[in-house]
């Protein structure tokens, strides 16, 4: 894709947009100026990703939006983006310039229901074993699955992660985090049976002979996006029957709470997430009353020593 022809036609198209809304439909300027900028970000989105928006998919448009979610947009932007975005396409589509409307049935992402702060064991188990089978792209999702609840790690540092930082022997990830800051970060054993077959029998499908850094691709043997992360979590948290929307956060807030629940040092737990103050990662320390009580009862010396009651005389 020539990404300055590409940006050029998509920029023509949303001048022509803005020049109809304007002209024929008389919208305000603040009105003109809203869709403007909301579809300027779309397309510098989307052409940073290697997608062309004049021939962008329903799945890749989904996905912008929920990652407009996942930075924490109110419900009243995200339909204004909708709102944006549907006007454009069906306006291309009207005008003869696009054969299809990808945003049919596009909808803003739902307003989040009370959710707890991260997923029972359970809920994680049933969320990645939706991804099952020896497809190439159900091979990576459960490599995306796996990744986000073994190492906590950031949609963007996942999406970086290149083969090279992978060390299945030592099982340990070499991850770009914030700052451009390098960290160590472990993986398990349900990870590791995922990334071999993955590297095995997924990757090579989808690379079709061509040299790519990445460890996850798209299925064009490219670089993944962070918004087709968002989309295969969601998916597989709506199969597995969630009742509330699951995200790559929710997953990596999962793995803190999951580990400091098994007893993990906050310190360690800091320098996994990459956080650069401990109080950052204090967040995650909402364990229960219960767990508090079992802790303390089970490490310290004198806790469970009951003294006699004292004789009546």
């Amino acid at each position: 894709m020539n990404t300055a022809k590409t940006g050029l036609a998509y920029a023509a198209a949303v001048e022509d947009l803005l020049a109809w809304l304007t002209v024929e439909r008389g919208r305000s300027r603040n009105t003109v100026s809203a869709y403007r900028t909301d579809l300027e970000r779309l397309g510098a989105t989307l052409l940073e990703q290697g997608v062309d928006p004049l021939a962008v998919s329903h799945t890749e448009l989904a996905g912008y939006l929920a990652a407009l979610a996942e930075e924490g947009r109110s419900i009243a932007t995200l339909r204004r983006h909708t709102a944006s975005i549907r006007q454009l396409y069906g306006f291309l589509v009207a005008e003869g310039q696009l054969t299809r409307d990808p945003t049919v049935d596009l909808k803003p992402p739902r307003e989040r229901r009370a959710a707890p702060e991260s997923l029972t064991r359970d809920e994680v188990a049933s969320i990645i074993d939706t991804a099952r089978g020896d497809a190439p792209l159900v091979l990576r999702n459960r490599v995306i699955l796996e990744l986000l609840y073994a190492s906590g790690l950031r949609v963007s540092e996942l999406t970086n992660l290149e083969l090279r930082s992978v060390d299945l022997e030592e099982r340990l990830l070499l991850v770009r985090g914030k700052g451009d800051k390098e960290r160590i970060v472990p993986f398990g054993g349900a990870a590791l049976s995922a990334l071999r077959a993955w590297l095995l029998d997924g990757r090579p499908a989808l690379l079709r002979d061509r040299a790519q850094p990445w460890l996850v691709l798209n299925h064009r043997g490219g670089r993944l996006s962070r918004q087709s992360v968002h989309v295969v979590v969601q998916e597989a948290g709506r199969t597995a029957g969630i009742a509330y929307d699951v995200g790559p956060h929710m997953l990596r807030h999962t793995f803190a709470t999951h580990l400091l629940a098994g007893g993990c040092d906050l310190r360690v737990l800091q320098e996994m997430l990459g956080h650069a103050s401990v109080a950052t990662t204090q967040i995650y320390t909402h364990v229960s009353a219960d767990h508090l009580r079992d802790a303390y009862l089970g490490a310290h010396p004198r806790a469970k020593l009951v003294s006699a009651p004292p004789v009546l005389r």
